[in-house]
């Protein structure tokens, strides 16, 4: 199972976080499958890039966000693009 998730990097007191494609039996920091942007959280407002097409190719594969990347997908509007691209269009 993969899972799309936030790998900790940066310094002491200096977090970054990368949003990753991983497998689930991975640990937090270990290999991972491909990058997909990355969250800064020290910054005011906090920066978020997330790669959107690359999202939606990895949730569309059945790849699970954490909950903490499933808050990013929904500040950056990604969650409401597979919503639209997963029901709307089925019609």
């Amino acid at each position: 199972m993969v899972k799309l998730r936030l790998t900790r990097m940066g310094c002491i007191n200096k977090p970054f976080y990368r949003v990753i494609a991983i497998d689930a039996r991975v640990r937090r920091d270990g290999k991972y499958l491909d990058n997909l942007g990355y969250y800064d959280p020290k910054h005011e407002p906090a920066i978020i890039k997330v790669d959107t097409e690359k999202a939606l190719k990895w949730l569309s594969v059945g790849a699970q966000p954490s909950e903490t990347v499933r808050s990013l997908f929904k500040k950056t509007g990604i969650l409401q693009k597979w919503h639209e691209k997963r029901f709307v269009n089925k019609k």
